[in-house]
Parts: structure tokens; C-alpha cells; sequence
């Protein structure tokens, strides 16, 4: 088990100063659209917020490392991932406001958002068993938090696959806390990486708040994947904010007593501080980054501002190929509801 903690000189890498940068201009976009998302939350525009402040770095790392076939199966927190996957901007605002997750035709491959805890790992183990099935050269990356380990559906998704040599990454991202239990009252295993070992395969921790190390990682993680030999990634990082926009983490956490400064820190600010000691970086290109970040959220909010509304039958006719007849029954109560009290549109 290998761990890999800080950075190495970019000449010492196998990025190139352009990856470096990209890296950067993803990490930018998703800091600025967790703010713009839990700015929005705040003012009753979608329900809840997610956080993932001082994730950024874990969460595009990994998802950079990623094949444009590989599947991802992403949870709630993992939307830096999916957006740097290019997911537009608008499906994850558009989902957050209780529309399909879907809503534009884009092909990224990635599964819907699994918000029970470990639900999505036993799918990613068996979409993986099926790639082997069909003969398919692709791999699966599978995103999920250290309090999913704790969940029956981990142990069993990591049996089939060390089993049926499934071709997944299994991504967790160690950020201390599930919502309010600290890691060391849910394991008493020295790290989640080691947990591999009872199913047959490799475990590794890596510094989350490295990017590059996060993105090295993956990669090889991937690489071995895909010869049959599953891997389970740990990456250490730390949840800056709440759990939830419904959270308050002052009633339980104190960070200074917790963890080590180097996994405190702010991935973004201390990215920025290499690249700019690398000459890769300077003040214009790190500002034309921002604005066009900026730009595109911009267009991101006025794009899910002005979708349709949804059709009510949506929530009757879209769970089931065929709708079954309680469905049917609960349909036509809403529809006499609605007739009777004159109710034709959302907003009415």
C-alpha cells in the first residue's frame, strides 16, 4: 500500500504544464460553482445544497483521470466530478431543483446519483462484471464517502469484484466525517485502503488535496482495473463545510484537534502556490480562468432559470415502463384535484 503525500516538481510528473493547467481551470470551476450552488440554496432557490469546499482537488484529480468511455457512479457530493467530466452545469442545477438528472442530451457516461449511502457500489461492481461479460476495454470509477465503508453494500460490492476480477476503481473520499461521526468511531482499521486486502486486491491512499497525485493515482488505479485487477483508492482530504446546507458541523467538529494541517488546507489555494512556483501560472491567466468560470455559470442559472416547468405526470409515468395501476390511481387523483380547485399550472 503505497501512500503519496505532497508534490513533486511538475518536470517529475507525468503532466505536461497544459494538463497542469487544465487541472487548475476545473478545480476553478468547481470551487466557484460550490459557492454560486450553496449562494442560490441559501435564497430558497432549490431546496438543498451538498457542499464539497477543500474537495475540489480529490474529486476533479480523479475524475480527469478518467477515459472518456469509463463510467462513473457518482453520489450527491460528487458533482466537481461530473462536472469536469462535462456534465453541463445546468443538469446538475436542473437536478437540484427536482428536474431529471438528465435534462440535456449530453453522453457522458456516468450512472445517476445514488443518495442512499452505498447503494451505487454494488452497481458499479456489476456494470464492471458486465464490461468483462460483453468483452468491452472499459472501467468503472466508483465515487463514494469513508461512511459508505460502513455499509453492508461496500462489503459485498468489493467481494464480487476481487471475486469476478470486475474491472472498478473503487474512489473513496476520506473527508473525515460521516456527517457528524469522525472516521476512528466507524473503523478500527489503521485506513480504509487496507480494507482491500479481505477481498483479494490493492489498496492505496493518496493525498487528496494534490491533484496531480489524486490524477497519477487514478490513473494507475484505472490502468490495473482494466487488467482484471480491481484497486480501492483512498483519498485523504477534508470537508471544509457542512455535510448539508442543514447541517451545522460547529456542534461536532473540531478540525485543529482532527487532522494535520497539510489536510486542512485548501486544495485550490495551495494548487495555485505551485503552479506559480512551477512558471506554469501568473496573475492573467489565473484571472482570465476565474471570469470565464464565471461566465459559464452565469449562463449555467439563466439555462436552468428558463426550463419548462415539468409536467406533474412526470412523477407517475417515468418510474415504471408500465405504469402500474396505484400509480394510475394516484394520477387521476391529482388530476381531479387539480380540476377541482382550478390548479393548471405549478405556480398557480
Amino acid at each position: 500500500m503505497n501512500r503519496i503525500i505532497g508534490e513533486r516538481d511538475l518536470s517529475e510528473t507525468p503532466f505536461s504544464a497544459e494538463e497542469a493547467r487544465e487541472t487548475f481551470r476545473q478545480m476553478v470551476r468547481a470551487r466557484q460553482f460550490d459557492e454560486r450552488a450553496l449562494a442560490l440554496q441559501r435564497r430558497g432557490w432549490m431546496s438543498s445544497w451538498p457542499p464539497y469546499r477543500g474537495q475540489e482537488g480529490s474529486q476533479v484529480g480523479a475524475a480527469l483521470a478518467m477515459a472518456a468511455d469509463d463510467w462513473l457512479f457518482p453520489t450527491y457530493r460528487s458533482n466537481a466530478m461530473q462536472i469536469a467530466r462535462d456534465v453541463p452545469m445546468s443538469d446538475v442545477l436542473l437536478f437540484r431543483r427536482g428536474r431529471p438528472e438528465f435534462a440535456s442530451d449530453h453522453d457522458v457516461p456516468n450512472f445517476p446519483q445514488a443518495v442512499p449511502i452505498a447503494t451505487q457500489i454494488p452497481h458499479a461492481t456489476g456494470a464492471g462484471m458486465a464490461m468483462n461479460h460483453r468483452g468491452d476495454d472499459g472501467a468503472v470509477l466508483c465515487y463514494f464517502g469513508d461512511g459508505a465503508t460502513s455499509e453492508g453494500d461496500f462489503h459485498e460490492g468489493l467481494n464480487f469484484a476481487g471475486v469476478f476480477d470486475a474491472p472498478v476503481v473503487f474512489f473513496c473520499e476520506n473527508n473525515n466525517w460521516a456527517i457528524s461521526l469522525p472516521r476512528h468511531q466507524q473503523t478500527a482499521s489503521d485506513s480504509i485502503a487496507e480494507k482491500a486486502r479481505a477481498y483479494g486486491f490493492g489498496g492505496v491512499q493518496v493525498d487528496g488535496n494534490d491533484p496531480l497525485a489524486v490524477r497519477e493515482t487514478v490513473a494507475e488505479a484505472l490502468r490495473s482495473a482494466r487488467d482484471g485487477e480491481p484497486v480501492l483508492v483512498e483519498s485523504l482530504t477534508y470537508r471544509q463545510g457542512a455535510h448539508t446546507t442543514s447541517d451545522d458541523p460547529s456542534k461536532y467538529e473540531d478540525a485543529e484537534q482532527e487532522l494535520p494541517e497539510w489536510r486542512r488546507a485548501d486544495p485550490l489555494d495551495r494548487y495555485e502556490e505551485y503552479l506559480r512556483e512551477q512558471g506554469v501560472v501568473d496573475d492573467s491567466f489565473v484571472e482570465s480562468v476565474e471570469e470565464e468560470a464565471g461566465t459559464a455559470l452565469d449562463e449555467a442559472v439563466e439555462t436552468a432559470e428558463s426550463a419548462p416547468e415539468p409536467d406533474p405526470h412526470d412523477v407517475f409515468d417515468r418510474v415504471y415502463e408500465e405504469v402500474p395501476p396505484r400509480l394510475r390511481d394516484q394520477r387521476g387523483w391529482l388530476d381531479s384535484f387539480r380540476e377541482d380547485n382550478d390548479v393548471y399550472e405549478l405556480d398557480h
